[in-house]
């Protein structure tokens, strides 16, 4: 084999080895900012450690955008919010204990969870609709951005209000039975995951 020919596979298989060895370095490096990115704007949140667990997954499609963040904080919400509405809706529907005296009967039945399973019904429809008006915000630069971000805004702070009342209205129930502390605890996460989003939404107005 000519020398000419020897260098030139030697040279091949160096650059090979270079590229082999570098390219996993250079998407961990990217996949780490990433990362970074997503740590860095859930500290701006209630609770920054829930926010990086529910978005960490998300971070390679957010790459590097506020916008793209806000945007999977809301679906992590709204998922968690129709998640919580059924639940409470096939709890509803399950025969109350004869343990239950006749007055926790007429709480569980027609008060505290009648009234969560309204309010985290209209929550989800309201972060729903906050998922698509998030699609409508166009440039920052434009003059519907503030119209549609504000929409956003309001009615993200709708589900949570509702949230929230829910878990005021379970706080008046048999806190000591089981099925009312494990509904509480389901409220609870879906509130903290709308909180999340809404500061990030928030994140994204003129500052």
């Amino acid at each position: 084999m000519k020398r000419s020919s020897l260098f030139s596979l030697a040279s091949t298989l160096v650059l090979t080895t270079i590229y082999l060895l570098a390219g996993p370095v250079t998407i961990s490096a990217a996949s780490s900012k990433q990362a970074d990115f997503v740590r860095r704007s859930c500290k701006s949140t209630s609770y920054p450690d829930v926010c990086y667990r529910s978005l960490a997954k998300y971070a390679p499609s957010v790459k590097r955008s506020p916008r793209q963040l806000a945007w999977a904080a809301l679906k992590v919400s709204a998922d968690k919010a129709c998640s919580v509405s059924s639940f409470l809706a096939h709890m509803s529907a399950r025969p109350i204990p004869n343990s239950f005296s006749k007055t926790e009967q007429s709480t569980y039945q027609d008060g505290a969870i009648r009234d969560c399973i309204d309010n985290l019904k209209d929550s989800a429809d309201l972060l729903k609709r906050s998922l698509k008006e998030m699609t409508r915000l166009g440039r920052a630069t434009s003059a519907r951005f503030a119209w549609h971000l504000n929409n956003v805004e309001t009615w993200v702070s709708g589900a949570l209000t509702g949230e929230t009342t829910c878990l005021d209205s379970l706080s008046q129930s048999p806190g000591s039975r089981v099925r009312t502390v494990a509904i509480k605890k389901k409220v609870a996460n879906a509130a903290q995951a709308t909180s999340n989003a809404l500061a990030l939404v928030n994140q994204l107005g003129p500052h």
